[in-house]
């Protein structure tokens, strides 16, 4: 074949011919040249890669950690239809009434009722989370009307909230209808994303499948202890 032709379709192996060629022409390799890595850029290889592995580690486990808790919550961002379904919602309250996301996550439902004009609070384990929730909301211009905390959702108190927003998991809602039985005020709102009250009946039920939205007022939930 053309050399020219062959340097046109396989660039590499041309290339590698002609510097073989090259250096058989140059000087002979040194067994200097053929010696393996010094015991110090290995060290340095090693060293690197341990690094590394501890830095992603560190910033993997916050999202991680839900897995070994008793009930787990995991990070799923709410999709751009639950935060509209939930935003319509809250339209039936007064702007200036107090709604709490809790295990807010990145913090986009908490927004969301801020840009509504609502006083909003995002409750959150991760720190990540709350840090960067907190960030996005000043970047937006919404610190004003939202705030952000570190906390177990369970240690929350509910009872000075209009609205109560939640994407659970099963096996939370239980204990959850508990908690909101005690502390939730007469004429607030619960919201129930993606899995609903056990044994309760939903004041409405908004969306499918996995958008899925329920909404109860203090009676619903307490309709559902008396049904079991």
């Amino acid at each position: 074949m053309d050399k020219d032709l062959e340097a046109v379709l396989h660039p590499n192996v041309a290339a590698k011919s002609h510097s073989e060629v090259g250096s058989s022409r140059d000087s002979p390799k040194t067994p200097a040249a053929r010696s393996a890595p010094s015991t110090l850029q290995k060290s340095l290889v090693i060293g690197a890669c341990v690094a590394t592995s501890t830095v992603i580690g560190g910033l993997l486990i916050p999202f991680v950690s839900p897995g070994f808790r008793r009930i787990a919550l995991p990070y799923v961002p709410a999709t751009d239809s639950q935060v509209k379904l939930v935003a319509s919602i809250l339209t039936r309250r007064t702007p200036g009434s107090r709604v709490v996301d809790l295990g807010s996550g990145d913090g986009r439902l908490v927004m969301a009722a801020a840009q509504k004009g609502f006083n909003s609070t995002g409750v959150e384990m991760n720190w990540w989370l709350v840090l960067w929730s907190r960030w996005r909301s000043y970047s937006l211009g919404l610190s004003k009307l939202t705030q952000f905390i570190r906390q177990d959702l369970y240690k929350c108190d509910l009872k000075s909230y209009d609205v109560i927003i939640l994407f659970g998991v099963s096996g939370m809602m239980e204990t959850i209808k508990k908690k909101l039985a005690v502390e939730m005020k007469s004429d607030s709102l619960f919201v129930a994303c993606r899995f609903p009250l056990p044994s309760a009946t939903p004041l409405e039920q908004l969306g499918a499948g996995i958008d899925s939205v329920w909404v109860y007022r203090k009676s619903d939930v307490i309709g559902g202890f008396r049904s079991n």
